[in-house]
């Protein structure tokens, strides 16, 4: 539908900070139809399918597997645990001896049958659907593991070094699966960045489903041992194995006290859906590097100890995040970082967090519709060296700084590889309907724009008493700006003049 001359309200002006050496004779403003820059809302893939009759049903056969132990060091998949960094050392002292690992293969497993066949040197039930184990977990190709709902909790123990690899099918339905301190009969509640705590990590071409299930003290700072993972190989080995990127889906569960919430590293189609992070380390979701096709939808993410609520990071393409509420974080809700493009943000509400609301850092491409940024530390809406980028239909109130800020920055050096993660210092931005309301720098700061289009932008309660003004360098044009949005009612497009840079050059 075409956008009503009664959206275009503004009453307060926007702040635009001059850049280095330039001139406000550099921009040039004009106006705009508004409906040029109207857009439908992208359409939002269903959560309708995600269920646990869809989990179950993926489950197939249930012809029992085999079970037994095997030295770490001659499994394949333990490999990333075993090599030259004296990890294997970590097993050992647990164990004991030359570690070993409990190897599923070829069919149908849980639990009960690992203790049943092993003992409880491998897995012990301690109590009425209570497993606990005491020696990693290697899913083989071939195999699949389920812990339904017959297992109260599936507890690795801390002490003994125990862990879950899955390089098969993992399932967790109606369970839960816990770090556990069997010296104090407690879970394995953080203590500090390196020290030892049972993980769960999915390999390349695995499948995982997690639905009404609780995973509690899980991960520590060591590579792909942040808690809840689902992974490719590592580079080297992936070239040997040649599997596919792994996939799954985590719906309607709790994670508690875990190092990474989640974590993910060139998945594909992964769902996380409608469950519940609490008092994460480091982050409460972590998709990273090349990983596609993500729904992100409907989680809660809260009291993040050290970082953000939920990011991206590193080429996360083509994503779906909508009505997640991410509240409480040390630093922002939501993060798009590194080149992470194509992207649909939708509709979500970030509260009370120690930094931005939602940061945008070198991410292109991007839509930003219909989000609440409200009462966090310091911007509501944050845009870094990031093109192309759409905000739509968003709110921000009561943000300690402005409620939109853009601004394009030269990195200091040596604080990114360029080579692994390039980027360019320049961003421009569409910023169509929304409110910015009582924010405590104002409702919009930009700096060294390549291009701002406004239209409809709703304006209000400036915290200082002079109110704000059209200042650096865009400040010669403050009259044309105010006559385009306010009398005019039509949208407004700031504008490097390429005309004369071409010239001067």
């Amino acid at each position: 539908m075409p956008l009503s001359p009664s959206r275009f309200l503004v009453l307060a002006t926007l702040v635009l900070l001059p850049l280095a050496g330039a001139q406000a004779a550099d921009y040039v403003v004009r106006s705009e139809d508004p409906n040029v820059l109207y857009e439908p809302k992208p359409e939002l893939p269903s959560l309708k399918p995600f269920t646990r009759a869809a989990v179950m049903a993926k489950i197939g056969s249930r012809q029992p597997g085999e079970v037994s132990s095997a030295r770490m060091v001659h499994l394949d998949p333990m490999n990333e645990f075993v090599g030259g960094d004296g990890r294997l050392a970590v097993w050992a002292a647990r164990q004991r001896r030359n570690p070993h690992a409990i190897v599923l293969r070829k069919g149908y497993l849980t639990p009960a049958d690992i203790a049943t066949v092993l003992g409880p040197e491998a897995m012990e039930e301690t109590a009425p659907g209570i497993f606990v184990a005491r020696l990693p977990i290697l899913v083989s190709r071939d195999a699949t593991f389920h812990v339904d709902d017959s297992v109260q909790q599936l507890r690795l123990s801390e002490d003994a070094g125990s862990f879950l690899v899955n390089d098969g099918r993992l399932f967790v339905t109606d369970s839960a699966v816990i770090g556990w301190r069997e010296s104090t009969n407690t879970p394995a509640t953080y203590r500090y960045e390196k020290g030892y705590r049972p993980f769960i990590l999915s390999w390349g071409g695995t499948e995982t489903y997690v639905v009404n299930s609780r995973f509690e003290s899980l991960g520590y700072d060591e590579s792909k041992s942040y808690g809840f993972s689902i992974s490719q190989y590592t580079p080297a080995q992936a070239k040997i194995f040649k599997r596919p990127h792994p996939t799954g889906w985590v719906i309607d569960s709790e994670f508690d006290d875990m190092w990474f919430g989640f974590y993910c590293y060139e998945a594909d189609d992964v769902v996380i859906a409608r469950n519940t992070y609490r008092e994460s380390i480091i982050y409460g979701i972590d998709p990273h590097d090349r990983s596609n096709r993500l729904i992100i939808a409907e989680n809660h993410v809260s009291g993040t100890r050290k970082k953000h609520g939920i990011i991206i990071s590193r080429e996360v393409n083509n994503s779906w995040l909508f009505n997640n509420i991410t509240t409480r974080n040390k630093l922002s809700g939501m993060v798009l970082d590194r080149q992470s493009s194509h992207n649909v943000v939708a509709d979500n509400e970030f509260i009370d967090n120690g930094s931005d609301g939602l940061t945008l850092y070198e991410s292109p491409d991007n839509i930003i519709w219909g989000n609440k940024a409200i009462s966090n530390g310091s911007h509501g809406f944050r845009v870094r060296n990031s093109v192309g980028v759409k905000l739509y239909d968003n709110i921000a109130i009561n943000n300690a700084y402005t409620g939109i800020n853009g601004h394009a920055k030269v990195l200091p050096p040596g604080s990114r590889d360029l080579e692994l993660d390039p980027y360019h210092d320049e961003f421009s931005m569409v910023i169509v309907g929304g409110r910015l309301v009582h924010n405590g720098g104002g409702p919009i700061a930009i700096e060294q724009p390549l291009s701002i289009e406004m239209a409809g932008v709703e304006m209000l309660a400036p915290t200082s008493e002079t109110g704000f003004a059209l200042d650096g360098v865009l400040g010669e044009h403050l009259h044309e700006v105010f006559d385009v949005m306010v009398r005019q009612k039509k949208a407004v497009v700031i504008e490097l003049d390429n005309v004369k840079r071409k010239v001067e050059g």
